[in-house]
């Protein structure tokens, strides 16, 4: 056994002791946010696992187990699929537990856990940090030290720059015409997801590479955005979003245009790259169009 952590809270120790227990399991791993050092953590903080065994079908099919961490209130299965770099199967979980626990479960076959120990890179879950909590068999001895490098936001080059901030632009005038159709739903979702979380998101992100360096990380959807960002920035963002009310998508709509055109102009100046100015202007100009008709 290897408790290679610095996680003493008694949940991983009843991880640990818990995967002892069971037979099946012959290696487990702490991935995420738990197995970086220095890595915010408070009482929500999710704990990431690995269970490597031998087949995970019955795992699979047979849920009782969860049971053995508390009373699930609710969960989420994906279905068993291949690994993409590897093709072997693989599996993962949600599990939100009534006491407030949550543990996401990753279910790996010990092939394919062999597999990307004989590897010479780590895949990204595993470089972006992991801790070996269990190692009955010495599975995980060549597995390299994790980098923490995936995930980091990298810089674009010129062209795809250029092709990210017209695809941003050509979300503007299906959003006005959902609006003006008073389709609040349409509207919300390309408005909030795609133009905010697919591509202002991003932006955000490379702004911060630029302001901090390339060994900050942001978290999944934003997270650790507002610790990075100017105030200023900060508060323009939150005035992207909106209630239900048309009047207010509009404003809100322009509002991330104006903020993404502010951060684009800097990131490509900063980067020696062209803007799309006249791209922005034509756009703007069309949503424009269709709000006063």
């Amino acid at each position: 056994m290897m408790t290679d952590t610095s996680q003493s809270d008694k949940v991983t120790q009843r991880l640990i002791e818990w995967a002892e227990a069971q037979s099946p399991v012959r290696a487990m791993l702490m991935t995420s946010t738990r197995a970086i050092l220095h890595a915010p953590v408070d009482a929500l903080s999710d704990y990431d696992v690995v269970l490597a065994m031998r087949d995970i079908h019955p795992f699979y099919e047979h849920r009782r187990w969860l049971e053995d961490f508390g009373r699930v209130l609710v969960s989420y299965w994906d279905p068993i699929h291949p690994n993409p770099d590897y093709g072997l199967e693989q599996t993962g979980n949600v599990i939100q537990y009534e006491d407030g626990l949550k543990i996401d479960f990753t279910l790996w076959s010990v092939d394919l856990l062999q597999r990307i120990a004989q590897s010479s890179t780590l895949p990204a879950e595993l470089d972006a940090g992991y801790v070996t909590l269990l190692d009955k068999d010495g599975l995980t001895h060549g597995l390299p030290p994790p980098s923490y490098q995936a995930y980091r936001a990298t810089l674009p080059p010129a062209e795809a720059f250029l092709t990210f901030v017209e695809e941003f632009f050509s979300d503007a005038p299906y959003v006005a015409k959902c609006l003006w159709r008073e389709e609040l739903m349409p509207a919300k979702w390309c408005l909030d997801y795609d133009m905010k979380h697919i591509y202002l998101q991003r932006l955000l992100e490379w702004r911060v590479t630029l302001d901090h360096g390339s060994t900050v990380k942001i978290g999944a959807l934003g997270k650790g955005l507002k610790r990075y960002l100017p105030p200023a920035l900060w508060a323009e963002l939150e005035a992207c979003y909106a209630g239900a009310g048309v009047a207010e998508n509009w404003n809100a709509l322009f509002q991330t245009l104006a903020l993404f055109r502010q951060v684009a102009t800097d990131v490509a100046a900063r980067l020696d790259y062209a803007y799309p100015h006249e791209l922005d202007r034509r756009v703007t100009a069309y949503v424009r169009r269709i709000q006063q008709m």
